[in-house]
């Protein structure tokens, strides 16, 4: 695993935001694909993002399950979790390719998304398919 990326395990673990702003360069892209309405690209963005993270959800935890290094390109794969200040709980999994130049995050596609844990694979199937698998 990248250094970086421990570091940035470390820092969002402490809540620790200007350790984790640190680790952006200022010119960060962000993208993520399945909403493509939320790419963004400055570090200041990720300063906002991970101010009202930590505010709103006061016990934020980082899991890093796995990460795999690709040249510049840190693969990643996460587990965040906590209780929101609203009690609402807060679980998400996905995966995040972090690009890496001169010990800097330089760009991000993440695929981070809610657990959703009521529904089955039949009914997820049938949510996107329209149709019940068969058995």
């Amino acid at each position: 695993m990248a250094q970086e990326i421990n570091q940035l395990v470390e820092a969002m673990n402490a809540h620790d935001l200007d350790a984790v702003v640190q680790l952006f360069h200022r010119d960060y892209h962000s993208e993520q694909p399945a909403h493509p309405a939320r790419e963004f690209g400055t570090s200041a963005q990720v300063r906002a993002n991970w101010d009202a993270m930590f505010r709103g959800i006061p016990d934020f935890r980082a899991e890093l399950v796995r990460s795999a290094d690709d040249g510049h390109t840190c693969w990643t794969e996460w587990h965040w979790w906590g209780n929101r200040t609203d009690g609402q709980p807060f679980d998400m999994r996905g995966v995040a390719l972090f690009e890496l130049e001169h010990s800097l995050i330089v760009g991000g596609r993440l695929y981070m998304e809610p657990v959703e844990h009521r529904s089955n694979i039949e009914q997820a199937v049938e949510m996107q398919s329209g149709l019940a698998p068969a058995e």
